[in-house]
């Protein structure tokens, strides 16, 4: 699979290590930036996580935002404590089932192993748009937990929005993959696209600047900056949101907005080795990292982590992981289809810390924007199996099922917070990179980039290029598998974000190949 790509080519992302102050990892290294303003002005980890959410979803709109939905995963140092926050999306309580008729054509088109359904009316469009919740989660986390006035959090995503979002190559071709869809909603053709077929600004020269107009997203923010959270919920934005969805075919109702709570949760403790990590439990892919570490802790000896029987271990955990995961909880092949996820992972001077993950499920949602708000809506009702009788059969009122998977890591003297985008691919790397931490004592840096395997798909391991040789034949004895390069895009991998504090000392990074994703430390804390 490695193609036309250089085999030769060596690319590093160091990361940053703070001897005095906080750090934030993101996919998005100006939402970084403004995580770590907010920790050197004295705003605690949640208050930074809190603006690193707004503001990266104006600047990577396509992966998350406030109609979208998630987890987060919390350490209090003043405690010694970790909490688990789910704030997930649900079916509405009005939707009708039978609107999601079967076509009898097979697979769905958007590559998961549900069968497809009439104009595929779960994956695109306003009939695919669930309860949203991550403004819900920000706003129970900050009430319990934040310091700093919750319009000045929204400040830099609002200024953010007005500036509008710049269209770089990267940004131009995420676009470009998914204008023959964002095309047949008029809304967000007009957003996103020129003439319906090309992305605005198109941005494939090194010194373009054209931007998007997100001046509508800037005016929601206002609002939601202005008269709280739970004005997205109760006040004139759910009115307009409500309007928006129904006027796009879906069955969000004022109701369900209003009914909607984000849930703390007890943290699913997970032993590995010496060490214990801690995750969201339930309709998250914790219960599935408990299961695949259950596996390898089994399967082999730590002092042997990097020996080819235990790659094939560590393989074989997973497979029984997702298999049980599958006819035990349902879900859907994600790893084939675009990912529309982003993580970050914050820790602030006194060791408090988030791993906060938030999705809009498909890339782009459900192609389709509410134009009175100006932001991309969700497909969460893609996570439901359209079959009736199933583990997770689409039904009113439901909780999606989700692949996100934050987490807080003890091991010893170091602690760190981890996740990633990329669908089923989330937990292999999530799980792979923690047990770097512990059993091989790495730096993050060192764990992010270190070579990792895929086994979320149903017919073959992926594996890194990097692992040709001992290692590649060892699995491809056991398992079909195929080789992919570590690239910008597509990934073959998740796309993980992870900072760790080690004695005083905290640093922080996130996948190499990330044109947009850095680590950041709090401005005059940074060391290197």
């Amino acid at each position: 699979m490695s193609g036309s790509f250089s085999r030769s080519q060596i690319t590093r992302k160091p990361g940053v290590t703070a001897t005095s102050g906080g750090v934030v990892a993101a996919q998005h290294v100006i939402a970084a930036e403004t995580g770590a303003e907010i920790l050197a002005a004295g705003g605690d980890a949640v208050d930074a996580a809190v603006a690193v959410s707004f503001a990266i979803g104006v600047l990577e709109p396509w992966m998350s935002g406030p109609l979208g939905g998630g987890a987060m995963m919390l350490w209090r140092a003043d405690e010694a404590r970790p909490y688990a926050l789910h704030y997930g999306m649900r079916a509405s309580a009005a939707l009708d089932p039978a609107h999601y008729a079967l076509a009898g054509t097979g697979k769905a088109s958007d590559l998961f192993p549900w069968e497809a359904v009439v104009e595929d009316r779960n994956v695109i469009g306003g009939s695919s748009v669930a309860v949203p919740g991550t403004v819900a989660g920000l706003a129970e986390a900050h009430g319990r937990f934040g310091r700093m006035p919750w319009a000045e959090l929204l400040g830099p995503a609002i200024g953010h929005a007005r500036e509008g979002l710049h269209v770089d190559w990267y940004a131009a071709l995420i676009i470009a993959t998914s204008a023959r869809d964002l095309a047949r909603d008029a809304d967000a053709a007009a957003l996103f696209l020129d003439d319906g077929q090309w992305p605005k600004g198109s941005g494939w020269t090194a010194l373009a600047d054209q931007r998007l107009d997100q001046s509508r997203h800037a005016a929601s923010l206002e609002r939601l900056a202005q008269a709280g959270p739970q004005d997205l919920y109760t006040g004139d934005l759910a009115r307009a949101i409500v309007a928006d969805v129904t006027d796009k075919g879906g069955f969000l109702t004022e109701a369900d907005l209003a009914e909607y709570r984000a849930e703390w949760q007890s943290p699913l403790e997970i032993p590995f080795r010496d060490a214990r990590l801690w995750a969201v439990p339930e309709l998250t892919a914790g219960p599935t990292l408990a299961h695949a570490m259950a596996e390898w802790q089994e399967g082999y000896d730590a002092a042997e982590a990097a020996a080819p029987a235990s790659h094939v271990a560590r393989a074989a955990g997973l497979r029984r992981a997702n298999a049980h995961r599958l006819a035990t909880m349902g879900d859907h092949d994600s790893a084939k289809a675009p990912g529309c996820t982003t993580h970050f992972s914050i820790v602030d001077r006194h060791g408090n810390m988030v791993a906060m993950t938030q999705t809009l499920l498909s890339i782009f949602g459900s192609r389709t924007v509410s134009p009175s708000t100006g932001m991309l809506l969700n497909n969460g009702i893609m996570w439901f199996d359209p079959e009736p009788g199933k583990p997770n059969s689409l039904a009113p009122g439901k909780r999606c099922l989700m692949n996100v998977c934050p987490v807080i890591g003890e091991a010893r003297d170091r602690r760190f917070a981890l996740g990633a985008s990329g669908g089923r691919k989330i937990m292999p790397a999530v799980a792979q990179i923690a047990a770097h931490l512990i059993e091989g004592r790495m730096s993050m840096q060192d764990a992010i980039e270190a070579p990792r395997l895929d086994a979320s798909e149903a017919d073959r391991v992926v594996i890194d290029a990097r692992l040709r040789g001992p290692v590649g034949d060892a699995l491809s004895a056991v398992f079909p598998i195929a080789m992919a390069e570590r690239l910008p895009f597509p990934f073959a991998f998740a796309c993980p974000a992870g900072v760790m504090r080690d004695g005083n000392v905290n640093s922080g990074t996130t996948e190499t190949f990330s044109p947009w994703g850095d680590g950041v430390a709090e401005p005059r804390a940074a060391s290197t």
